[in-house]
């Protein structure tokens, strides 16, 4: 893989559960790694979620191959904040992953 296309740098957070000083449960958003990447937009829609209506922008974020990132975690670009929807494998050359993602603004 060429490291030209893999531009931008980005970190990969997961949800850690943990227990506040106060007792109760807290969820956070812990690093897990930051990596270069490869952010193509896709699409952008809008949709009406909770009645209110929000545009959706759907977007590919290529990295080099991990097996440690899954979908429920999120993409941190600046301050765009991307919700991973789905990990695919590149299946031909095996260096990449593709992260289907989507950054909801209301």
């Amino acid at each position: 893989m060429r490291a030209g296309t893999l531009n931008s740098r980005v970190t990969i957070k997961h949800l850690v559960s943990g227990q506040g000083p106060d007792g109760q449960p807290t969820d956070v958003w812990t690093d897990l790694a930051t990596v270069w990447a490869n952010i193509r937009n896709k699409t952008g829609s809008e949709a009406i979620r909770a009645d209110k209506e929000v545009s959706v922008v759907q977007t590919s974020i290529r990295i080099r191959k991990r097996t440690d990132v899954t979908a429920p975690m999120r993409v941190h670009h600046g301050a765009m904040v991307y919700e991973i929807k789905a990990v695919l494998p590149d299946e031909v050359e095996r260096e990449k992953i593709d992260l289907v993602c989507e950054v909801i603004n209301g």
